[in-house]
Order: structure tokens, then C-alpha cells, then sequence
């Protein structure tokens, strides 16, 4: 996610301070990774350097001054051809797992084992996520039916390999 993008799209629906677009930005996306202050900032001075925000107003506090920022019709822009366009699908080609289990074999350690383990991480992730699905508003059921589904692919992909492991093996030692 770029929080350029994000923040942007925040200021669409009026102009904010740097503190109250870290709070928009974490209760909408930062559930597991809040943003620092010093982020907000930086990027809004990218933003601002750039010509997709401006300053609307300077309030005084009592700590340093605070700015308003507004989007400018090239921030609207930028969001608008942000949106548009569609993630890049990412493949896993280079899988760290995928690369402990043939390392594990080509080393004589059990494959096996590494898979074993795997499964009850994944196993663990996926009853935490449900619990919080659960409890949880759409929005947050909706990210978290996002990460299960990617979990839920990579425990397929856990049972193959463990039933492809001899095979694997084989192919690896010629």
C-alpha cells in the first residue's frame, strides 16, 4: 500500500493536520502496523514539495504550529490514476519456505519437520485471524478474509509438498 496514496485519499474528504490523518490512516489500515508520526510528516512534506497537497492553514499550539493540509486538483489526479491501476499479482517465486525445505534436503535435514512446523504457524495465524473476524467490523472481516485466503493457499501448498517430499528429493540429489 503506498501511504502517499492513502493519505491522499484521506484528504479528499476535507482538509486535516498531520495528527488527524495518522489516526484516519490507523483505523483504517494500520490495525497491525500504525503509522509513526515521523511517516505522516515525511510524506506530507513529499507531498507538499510535490504539488499534491497544501498548506490551508497554520493553527498555534502549544507545541510547534500545526498544519492544515488540503489536496490539490494534481493530488485528486495522482489518486484517481492510483486507483486505477491494478497490483502487480505477486507470484512467490522466491518463497523463503519453499527455499528452507530444498535447502533442508539438499543438507540431509528433514523437510518434513520444516513443514510440520509451518503448518502449526499457519494453523496458529488462521485461528487468531478468525477469532478476530469475529469481533471484528466489515471492514476489518474483510482484511482479515483477505490474509486467511492467502493462508488457506499456502496450507494447500504445505500439503502438496509434504505429499511431493520423496519425490522432491529424489530430483534434487541427481
Amino acid at each position: 500500500m503506498t501511504i502517499g496514496h492513502t493519505l491522499l485519499g484521506l484528504l479528499e474528504s476535507g482538509p486535516r493536520h498531520g495528527y488527524d490523518l495518522k489516526r484516519a490512516f490507523d483505523e483504517r489500515f494500520g490495525h497491525d502496523r500504525p503509522l509513526h508520526y515521523g511517516q505522516v510528516y515525511a510524506t506530507m512534506a513529499r507531498l507538499l514539495k510535490n504539488g499534491l497537497v497544501e498548506v490551508e492553514g497554520i493553527e498555534a499550539g502549544e507545541g510547534p504550529d500545526r498544519k492544515r493540509y488540503a489536496i490539490t486538483d494534481a493530488g485528486v489526479t495522482d489518486v484517481e490514476q492510483w486507483l486505477a491501476q491494478p497490483e502487480r499479482p505477486e507470484p512467490y517465486l522466491q518463497s523463503a519456505l519453499y527455499t528452507k525445505v530444498v535447502v533442508a534436503l539438499l543438507t540431509g535435514r528433514s523437510a518434513q519437520d520444516i513443514l510440520d512446523t509451518q503448518r502449526s504457524e499457519h494453523l496458529r495465524l488462521m485461528r487468531e485471524l478468525t477469532r478476530r473476524k469475529a469481533g471484528g467490523d466489515l471492514p476489518d472481516q474483510l482484511i482479515c478474509d483477505h490474509a486467511l485466503f492467502h493462508l488457506e493457499a499456502d496450507m494447500r501448498w504445505l500439503e502438496l509438498t509434504a505429499a511431493r517430499i520423496d519425490q522432491l528429493a529424489e530430483e534434487l540429489t541427481r
